[in-house]
């Protein structure tokens, strides 16, 4: 987000002899000598420093495309990343899966901030339990509101869609509004609590690789089969600002496990684009 040299030293000893002339018999004769000291006015001037170019949306664009295009072609399937509003690649049709946990709990503890644990059990392990009990005790209306308060007014799917998943998981959230998500989700009423506990997921892959790092991830078959995983959160770029990012990536093979070497992978080549993003929008 995907930074030894021995030296060695010759001394050299310099010999300096000192030569002596011997004087003539005859006295010199006297000469007199006079110092003229000149001054010299010198004007100093500094060069102008070249004018510092901000990266531009596109600039991060690019580095995101490029970002992608390595990874899927490393190991087939598809990807896609969002920094800021900048996107690239393709996960259209995936699920939201456990990243919507963020909005549910938050919408949960907004009502019932008795439930502390199962917030806790839902970010942090991933607990499907824990969030199945969040959400019965809200609404996908509180839910909707949520998301709308984070910038990013998508419909939860109400119905069950895939037998044996959860509906709300089965929600379209894209990575461009998951990352629009986690640029104003510090500023959502609630989510304090929700971002200390996306500080310590278990998952240690993606954007689990960098330190400091609060993040969500997800994941789930497709209706082929295919694992889609993906992960959205706020991490450090390499001067310590705060950037919005969204991945998300299926592997040729749709193993869960292909998915996670492609987003970790996909994290190591972000790191320009990084740099370059705007800081989140709340921090």
């Amino acid at each position: 987000m995907r930074r030894t040299l021995a030296g060695g030293a010759l001394g050299v000893a310099l010999g300096l002899t000192a030569c002596t002339i011997d004087q003539p018999l005859e006295e010199p004769a006297t000469v007199e000598v006079t110092t003229v000291t000149e001054t010299a006015s010198t004007e100093q001037t500094t060069p102008e420093a070249p004018e510092k170019r901000e990266p531009s949306g596109s600039d991060v664009t690019a580095e995101l495309t490029s970002a992608v295009d390595q990874v899927v072609a490393a190991h087939g399937g598809t990807a896609a990343v969002s920094v800021g509003e900048s996107s690239a690649g393709d996960a259209s049709g995936f699920a939201s899966w456990s990243t919507m946990k963020v909005p549910v709990a938050i919408a949960a503890l907004r009502e019932h901030p008795e439930m502390t644990v199962e917030a806790t059990n839902a970010i942090e392990v991933s607990d499907n339990g824990a969030a199945d009990m969040l959400w019965n005790t809200t609404s996908p209306e509180a839910v909707e509101a949520v998301l709308a308060e984070g910038g990013t007014p998508v419909p939860v799917e109400r119905n069950i869609t895939r037998p044996g998943f959860s509906t709300f998981g089965q929600t379209q959230w894209s990575v461009a509004d998951q990352a629009r998500f986690a640029s104003n989700l510090a500023c959502v009423n609630g989510s304090a609590p929700i971002l200390v506990m996306m500080g310590n997921v278990a998952q240690n892959y993606g954007l689990g690789t960098i330190p400091g790092a609060r993040f969500k991830g997800g994941w789930g078959p497709s209706i082929s089969g295919a694992y889609e995983v993906r992960q959205l959160g706020l991490v450090p770029d390499a001067n310590g600002r705060i950037i919005p990012v969204a991945i998300a990536a299926s592997a040729a093979d749709g193993t869960y496990e292909s998915a996670q070497v492609m987003l970790t992978q996909l994290v190591v080549e972000l790191g320009p684009a990084l740099d370059a993003a705007p800081e989140a929008a709340c921090r």
